[in-house]
């Protein structure tokens, strides 16, 4: 028996030795104070908005579904900034947070546009589907490797690769938001268009197009007001018009891809003539 457990051990400490260094250390989660916890439990309440989201579209209720999926995208918002405001970032909630994305933003859209209308396309319209859901996966894991892996410049910062997790979500259920928008609106209620803009998502989240992100803008203080202001006016607008005010936050978002794509060029190559500068300085 003695000898069982030593050979035992002795494959375990082989394997461990194979794997990366990163993996190599054993970590224990740490003991954590009820406040520091809140970043992870807006993360849970996330995905429980995602899995709501799938019962809500195997019940029909489309309208429910699409408001657990955008639900699940405030909170996403809120739980990285939660976390930086109150010191408890960590590789778990790192973790975490991208399971929450794939569930919220990879199955549950996928399902539900299966569910509203691509399963008349058959095999065709669920491979349609399970396209996207890849596409989700492989964007959130090239998301985590960029994290860990490559050190940017700070002005990449202002910029994501590709549409994010929760963009992506929103983009694929763009049909049926037209669709509550404008219920006389007949090309989007054709499974071609619950297609066409599956695919389009997908392409965004995996390309290498640079998109504006919000983590890293600034609000100078002589436009508090202005900005809450206009958040207060945006926010009234989505309680009175909600599907009209979505269809025209996807058409501003979509329309800003263009600018971000030349803004990024423009910062990309004043930063590349600066390290040129630099490297012919140091050469003298």
């Amino acid at each position: 028996m003695k000898f069982r457990r030593s050979a035992d051990h002795f494959h375990r400490k082989t394997l461990r030795s194979r794997l990366p260094e990163r993996f190599r250390e054993r970590r224990k989660l740490k003991a954590q104070s009820l406040t520091a916890m809140i970043p992870n439990i807006t993360t849970l309440m996330a995905l429980c908005c995602g899995m709501t989201a799938i019962r809500f579209a195997l019940l029909e209720k489309w309208e429910l579904a699409i408001v657990s999926v955008l639900l699940a995208a405030i909170l996403d918002a809120l739980d990285g900034r939660l976390a930086r405001l109150l010191n408890s970032a960590s590789r778990f909630g790192a973790e975490l947070d991208s399971f929450s994305d794939f569930l919220s933003f990879g199955i549950a859209p996928a399902l539900i546009i299966y569910l509203r209308g691509l399963d008349r396309w058959g095999e065709t319209g669920w491979a349609i589907a399970l396209f996207f859901t890849v596409c989700m996966a492989l964007r959130l894991a090239r998301f985590n490797v960029m994290n860990i892996d490559i050190d940017l410049p700070a002005w990449r910062g202002g910029f994501s690769t590709g549409v994010p997790a929760p963009a992506g979500g929103f983009i694929a259920l763009y049909p049926i938001i037209l669709q509550y928008a404008f219920p006389g609106l007949t090309f989007s209620q054709n499974i071609t268009c619950y297609a066409f803009f599956m695919l389009l998502a997908s392409g965004l989240m995996v390309s290498h197009i640079p998109t504006f992100t919000l983590k890293k803008v600034v609000i100078p203080p002589s436009l508090v007001l202005p900005f809450l202001l206009v958040l207060f006016v945006i926010v009234g607008l989505l309680y009175s018009y909600p599907w009209r005010m979505l269809t025209l936050i996807g058409i501003i978002y979509l329309g800003l891809i263009p600018v971000s794509i030349v803004n990024f060029r423009k910062r990309e190559q004043a930063w590349d003539r600066k390290e040129a500068e630099n490297s012919e300085t140091k050469e003298l």
